[in-house]
């Protein structure tokens, strides 16, 4: 009996169920969506921000622009700090404190999304609508919220591409008399920049697919946000919001939405492994 044939047969089995479940996701959404945006107008529907399904009016501009501040938001906090502790733990942290703080923010990832959000109404929220104004229920308030939730994607995949920079990169700029902090800004962040974008992609992935915490501390306001500081609705919250009870074209506009969010969600997984794939077709070169 050929084990190897057996095992092969198996495991591709699995991946096809696995990629066929995703399409079949795909289908089925892109089926409910599409219509209700050709019987619009791609227009209207991505261009207004108009939405009053009661009355036929469905337009999520105002969503979509909600969706790209919270998420640039996100990623501004979760980019700086997710890369500098990735920074801090390869290179200018002793290997014993290391083992503790990487474990220690991949953490973060196993927490649920409500609690960050409810530690986000109970603190962040109040802090805001008493030094900054406004209703405390912002864009300011999910960008913040959302930006620790990607610290464990960002940090991991970051710490990955920086212990995947040949040790010789190093050395080398320490023997021609750099110092440590040069030679991580000069050599081994620019050796690294593949691996470290692919972590911001894939962080911005995570940042605007989420749900829960963004309900919670954005406000939910459908009017088109003007500063850090408005409430505001996402595309996700939207259809958490709104899916429960909708029925015909308010129905068929919410798989939209969600055919949208799919879309941009693919897309940036897409510029991931490219970029991913391009890094390591550099590194077998060298």
């Amino acid at each position: 009996m050929n084990y190897d044939r057996i095992i092969r047969a198996v495991l591709a089995t699995m991946a096809l169920v696995a990629v066929s479940g995703l399409a079949l996701i795909a289908v089925f959404v892109f089926k409910e969506g599409l219509p209700i945006i050709f019987r619009v107008g791609g227009k209207e529907f991505f261009l207004s921000s108009d939405w009053h399904p009661s009355e036929g009016r469905f337009g999520i501009l105002a969503m979509m622009a909600g969706s790209l501040m919270v998420t640039a938001g996100a990623m501004v906090i979760g980019v700086i700090f997710g890369l500098g502790c990735a920074i801090v733990i390869t290179q200018f942290c002793p290997r014993g404190l290391a083992m503790v703080l990487k474990p220690a923010i991949e953490l973060l990832a196993g927490i649920p999304s409500v609690v960050f959000g409810f530690m986000g109404v109970i603190i962040l929220v109040p802090l805001i609508r008493g030094y900054l104004g406004g209703p405390g229920l912002s864009v300011l308030a999910a960008s913040v919220v959302l930006g620790i939730m990607v610290l464990p994607t960002v940090t991991s995949i970051s710490v990955d591409a920086l212990q995947a920079v040949p040790r010789a990169y190093l050395e080398g700029s320490l023997a021609l008399g750099a110092t440590r902090w040069q030679t991580t800004h000069m050599v081994i962040l620019r050796a690294a920049k593949s691996g470290i974008l692919t972590a911001f992609i894939l962080g911005m992935g995570r940042a605007i697919g989420e749900t829960m915490a963004v309900i919670m501390v954005a406000g939910n306001s459908l009017a088109l946000p003007r500063s850090l500081l408005d409430p505001v609705r996402t595309l996700t919250s939207n259809i958490a919001l709104e899916m429960g009870y909708a029925t015909g074209e308010h129905r068929q506009a919410l798989f939209a939405t969600g055919a949208t969010l799919f879309a941009i969600i693919m897309v940036l997984n897409t510029i991931a492994l490219m970029v991913s794939r391009r890094g390591a077709r550099r590194y077998s070169k060298k």
